[in-house]
């Protein structure tokens, strides 16, 4: 019996359902994501718009004898953070000639859960790669945390201490021009290597974050794979071996003041040297990932192609990284050398 299209597109949807949930433990930001309300969800709109609380309203008027006037001027305090949305798409095709050298139902069928699982493992690993460095080829479109690069667009954490240094453009606003504490991202650098200045710098980030966090705490820290085992090396007097139910600093599941610690091989080295990006601290009620409700990850039905004996489906994804509060978040940097 031959297999329709119809079969092969629910094999494709069974796929995806489970392919998802598996390959979030390979990409730790969107695992981090997913689990701390990170991805938000939209109807549509030609752009993401999101609106930014920049001003005080209103000014507060003393009252020393109750007959003071009281001061009405006020200032409008939203200011919107414009986004793209970014949009890519990739195949699963199966020809004609690969259905009759793989006789049988089931052969096919395997054939097409094995092209499935690779096409969404590479859109996994090319997001990734470009949310954490910058590094994809080929989505260039989307935001990255790594903001090296003064005055770039929609790079969010730079390697500069907060204030006029940090230039970037965020959703069509320049943080320098924007000027408040929430769209300057937090910043260390440990250059007396991580043994010497790494903690303490830790402790700078998530400090200054947490004073000025209009909501919860940091949720995720993302460290390169040299920092991860220096942090892990750091705390090597302190290690508990206990039971293995309870969280405990000698194992691969490390934390920070309640946030998890993964590491990531796609960690930008940028200036090689210096200003490595060791660890992206990050608070998921500041930083966001928006997707379009019919484009997370979602796989079109099998078609044949016209002109060929091959048919087809895809695997398409609309959304974007945004910023609500950079201020939540922040970078340290140099913390790979020990």
């Amino acid at each position: 019996m031959a297999i329709t299209n119809d079969l092969l597109s629910s094999t494709l949807y069974s796929i995806r359902d489970g392919e998802v949930d598996e390959l979030y433990k390979k990409v730790p930001f969107l695992d981090d994501a997913k689990k701390h309300g990170g991805i938000e969800y939209e109807d549509g709109g030609i752009k993401i718009q999101r609106p930014l609380s920049v001003a005080e309203h209103s000014t507060i008027s003393q009252m020393s004898t109750g007959y003071e006037p009281v001061s009405l001027a006020v200032a409008d305090v939203l200011k919107p953070a414009i986004y793209d949305w970014a949009d890519f798409v990739a195949p699963v095709v199966i020809s004609k000639k690969e259905e009759l050298e793989n006789s049988g139902e089931k052969a096919i069928v395997k054939i097409v859960e094995a092209r499935m699982r690779s096409v969404m493992s590479l859109l996994r690993r090319e997001l990734n790669k470009q949310i954490i460095g910058n590094s994809s080829l080929s989505l260039t479109n989307v935001g990255t945390l790594n903001g090296f690069t003064a005055g770039t667009t929609n790079r969010f954490l730079e390697p500069r201490a907060p204030g006029a240094t940090q230039t970037c453009i965020v959703g069509g606003l320049a943080k320098n021009t924007l000027n408040v504490p929430g769209f300057f991202n937090q910043f260390a650098a440990s250059t007396a290597g991580f043994s010497g200045a790494g903690l303490a710098a830790m402790h700078s980030i998530y400090t200054a974050a947490n004073v000025i966090t209009p909501m919860g705490e940091i949720n995720s820290i993302i460290a390169s794979t040299a920092a991860f085992a220096n942090y892990k090396r750091s705390l090597f007097l302190n290690e508990r071996y206990i039971d293995e139910k309870t969280l405990d600093g000698g194992r691969m599941a490390l934390a920070y003041a309640g946030a998890m610690i993964s590491a990531d091989s796609d960690m930008p080295l940028n200036g090689g040297g210096v200003n490595v990006y060791s660890m992206y601290f990050i608070n998921f009620n500041g930083i966001k990932m928006c997707i379009h409700k019919d484009g997370d990850f979602a796989v079109s039905p099998f078609e044949y192609i016209s002109g060929t004996t091959a048919r087809a489906a895809t695997v398409y994804f609309k959304g974007q990284l945004i910023a609500d509060h950079l201020g939540s978040c922040g970078v340290l940097t140099d913390g790979d050398v020990f």
